[in-house]
């Protein structure tokens, strides 16, 4: 199918030519509400399959770009943006990390994961949202059947039966943009999941994370750290230009004084979890803190809509697997459409997205039983408890297959891999 005016103006990249606004309609194939990494992973994988896609961005391209923040990034993540050809504008300005270590508090104990534990030339990486975010707007500009609607948002949303109708208010003007198939990719209190009555199940941890980015006197040395604490896992995530980011997880009053700290105090603090492996910390960033839930959606679809992301789940940041879970989200998704795309289906049927729903539901739910097991497990003083986890420990750092493992598990290796994925690791396109 294709748009019925393909001409729209797209207020959001400078890279992007201004187009002729004198159409209030657009009608797409599939249209994205959320304009994060996730939404636009999805824009540019259907994209380059010959769809037409709108994305719908409440904020501005720039500051959708500004977010200071920076994740743990998989393996499976970095084949995927190998996949859609991306990884020659990011591959230089990540960081590799060359060894994860992890350890419970101060035992002795380490199990230290190696990029020869796969084959791989890394374990994991470190990227930064502007990286990640600045490569992904590069696509969607250079695509002319990808509309890019920033500073717009959902005003309503109409079922008329084999299209959905959304009412989107834009700096020009209201415009009604028509597709089969809405994706809801606007994050963890996400407007059309809410609009759309679909429920979830979870509960909210006692403990929230605060964050911040730090250059150590000495070189980082491409490690990452997850070290667990009765009071919550703290997380060192080596960045280029020998920076690092920190993920502080604490309970929410403490994790709120740590936060108010001054200057002098919090680095203090910080040292004692941090350690003395690269010498003197300097602060580049102010701490920020959010807190941590966990979040399972009782389905990601329904006729017209399907959920991708946050919007369809959320868990504890530890081992770095909510950004990751996302990416996935959005290859299986295009995977899905796009086959149903060339038989001529209606992407928004239920026949077709159950095949979504299935694939990546039940795969979250092991990612999520598996971060929550974490944290409960290492996140307590309990002799019994202690006793066990570090004997398991023990065991991850002495039985070889079982530490590859937990590492294809960690890095989305585990399970079915997206063609998108697959692509990647044969060197993309």
């Amino acid at each position: 199918m294709t748009a019925i005016t393909p001409q729209f103006c797209s207020p959001s990249l400078q890279a992007q030519p201004q187009l002729n606004c004198a159409q209030a309609e657009l009608a797409v194939d599939v249209a994205i509400v959320g304009g994060g990494i996730v939404g636009l992973t999805l824009a540019t994988a259907l994209g380059s399959c010959g769809m037409s896609i709108a994305v719908i961005e409440a904020q501005t391209a720039a500051a959708a770009t500004s977010r200071q923040r920076a994740y743990a990034f998989s393996l499976t993540s970095a084949d995927i943006f190998k996949g859609l050809g991306l990884w020659p504008h990011i591959g230089s300005k990540i960081c590799h990390f060359d060894k994860v270590q992890l350890s419970d508090g101060d035992y002795g104990r380490v199990v230290q994961f190696l990029p020869t534990d796969l084959g791989t030339d890394a374990v994991y990486y470190g990227a930064e949202h502007g990286v990640l975010m600045t490569a992904l707007q590069g696509a969607i500009a250079a695509a002319a059947n990808i509309h890019y609607l920033c500073s717009s948002t959902v005003k309503a949303i109409h079922d008329q039966g084999e299209w959905v109708v959304a009412e989107v208010s834009t700096p020009e003007g209201m415009v009604r943009v028509r597709s089969p198939l809405m994706v809801a990719a606007d994050g963890k209190g996400s407007l059309l999941r809410q609009r759309a009555g679909i429920g979830s199940v979870g509960w909210r941890y006692r403990q929230s994370c605060v964050t911040t980015v730090l250059e150590p006197e000495h070189s980082h040395q491409n490690t990452a750290y997850e070290r667990f604490w009765p009071s919550g896992p703290f997380a060192i995530l080596p960045l280029p230009g020998n920076r690092c980011q920190i993920v502080w997880t604490a309970p929410h009053a403490e994790a709120e004084a740590i936060l108010s700290m001054p200057e002098a105090e919090f680095m203090a603090a910080l040292g004692q979890r941090y350690g003395t492996q690269m010498g003197q910390l300097k602060r580049l960033t102010a701490p920020a803190l959010f807190p941590v839930q966990l979040m399972q959606c009782d389905r990601y679809i329904q006729p017209r809509l399907a959920l991708v992301g946050d919007a369809a789940h959320s868990c504890h940041p530890v081992g770095g697997q909510g950004l990751n879970m996302g990416i996935r989200d959005a290859a299986a998704l295009a995977e899905v459409l796009t086959a149903a795309y060339q038989r001529e289906q209606d992407l928004g049927s239920i026949a077709v997205l159950r095949r979504y729903e299935r694939w990546r539901r039940t795969e979250n739910w092991v990612i999520l039983s598996f971060t929550d097991l974490l944290t409960r497990t290492f996140s307590n003083n309990l002799w019994p408890v202690v006793v066990l986890r570090r004997s398991g420990l023990w065991v991850l750092s002495s039985v070889p297959p079982l530490k590859h493992l937990a590492l294809r598990l960690m890095t989305g290796r585990l399970g079915r891999v997206p063609k998108l994925a697959r692509l990647g690791q044969q060197g993309g396109y």
